[in-house]
């Protein structure tokens, strides 16, 4: 069963209708960009919808936590603050990578020494609402680390803040502008969200999305992690003994299914973003805030916020990515210097050759152009 989770954003104020239940089942301004031929796939709307074409912006970051109950900041509502105005879009995208909870008994041992539980309390939905986030994923591997209680609590304390949530199996969150609505379907390589690995159900879910909606946004926690995960193998990739996907076949065949961008997180590391018939993949944007409970070793501090502008028919239009370092404790600032897009340029560069999407210091993005898919 599909749910769809709508939030009306524009000058009627905020509207929230239809979002659904818990799901469980086993959860800076844009720089000029140079778009790829104009080539797109997408047939033009009929005249009884072309009336407006309506841009939308849409602002994206990778892995979110503010801690990890009971280690949390001293400050939550204002740990987002450095950032909050280059978080600044009409839409603003995030993987919580945890769950939002009271619940004490997680999936892991008392004894273990290797297995991690992510939660925040309850009243960290409303400071990611006043961060500006408006659409929040639960398709990765903790946001059922709390159990079926656990992730109830965060689906409860999303709508109670009003935020959309996506990833669940079958969910798929809608977001509108004006007269633009902007589809996310998220996925993850676990049965208990929209499965990645099982790639003929993505497609027609994505389908569903497209039917749904005027832009569709996948998302996908997908790939091994760590420092020697930032490149994309465009192989099956494993982790601690899971299939994590190939991040590459399924970025493609979203894409070819009717997805207009493709974001993702999950290697808690920055990789590199590809030009596909088009559209714009982002393989990951890394970790985007925690407390004390990402590592921040080698190149696990650099970190990104990407924000495009499509049109209603899911054109790129302008593309920045704006480079945030993470402090020792995992908070985020920006960084002038801009480590970050320099590292996801050379990355780019590296693992797709022609259709690498360039990526300057500044942070503006230009795509390369029709290329091989």
């Amino acid at each position: 069963m599909v749910t769809v989770a709508v939030i009306a954003l524009g000058g009627i104020g905020l509207v929230v209708a239809g979002l659904s239940g818990n799901g469980n089942r086993a959860a800076g301004s844009p720089g000029a960009i140079t778009p790829a031929g104009s080539g797109a796939k997408r047939s033009p709307p009929s005249t009884a919808t072309a009336a407006v074409d309506t841009s939308v912006t849409i602002s994206a970051v990778g892995d979110t936590d503010l801690g990890n109950t009971p280690s949390l900041p001293p400050e939550p509502s204002t740990y987002l603050q450095p950032v909050q105005a280059a978080l600044s879009a009409p839409i603003v995208f995030g993987n919580l990578e945890g769950t939002l909870t009271s619940v004490t008994s997680s999936k892991c041992a008392a004894t273990s020494t290797d297995c991690y539980a992510f939660r925040n309390p309850p009243a960290y939905a409303p400071i990611l609402k006043s961060a500006e986030f408006t659409v929040i994923n639960s398709a990765n591997n903790h946001s059922h680390d709390y159990g079926a209680q656990g992730l109830a609590d965060t689906t409860a304390a999303l709508q109670g803040a009003g935020l959309v949530q996506a990833g669940l199996p079958g969910q798929i969150g809608v977001v509108a502008v004006g007269n633009t609505k902007v589809a996310f379907v998220d996925f993850a390589p676990y049965s208990n969200t929209n499965d990645l690995l099982d790639l003929p159900a993505a497609k027609v879910l994505v389908q569903q999305a497209k039917a749904e909606a005027d832009v569709v946004v996948v998302y996908m926690h997908a790939g091994a992690e760590g420092t020697a995960a930032d490149h994309v193998t465009g192989q099956e990739e494993t982790y601690v003994g899971e299939d994590r996907g190939n991040a590459k076949v399924f970025a493609h065949a979203a894409i070819d299914a009717g997805a207009d961008l493709v974001v993702a997180s999950g290697p808690h590391v920055l990789r590199g973003m590809e030009e596909y018939d088009g559209h714009l993949i982002a393989y990951s944007l890394g970790n985007f805030a925690g407390y004390q409970n990402f590592s921040t070793s080698g190149t696990l501090d650099l970190s990104g916020i990407l924000t495009v502008t499509l049109t209603r028919h899911g054109a790129l239009t302008s593309g920045h990515f704006t480079s945030l370092l993470l402090s020792s404790v995992g908070q985020p600032s920006v960084d002038p210097s801009g480590s970050a897009a320099l590292f996801v340029d050379q990355l780019s560069s590296e693992d797709f050759g022609p259709t690498a999407v360039n990526v300057l210091a500044s942070g503006q993005l230009s795509l390369p152009g029709p290329g091989p898919g």
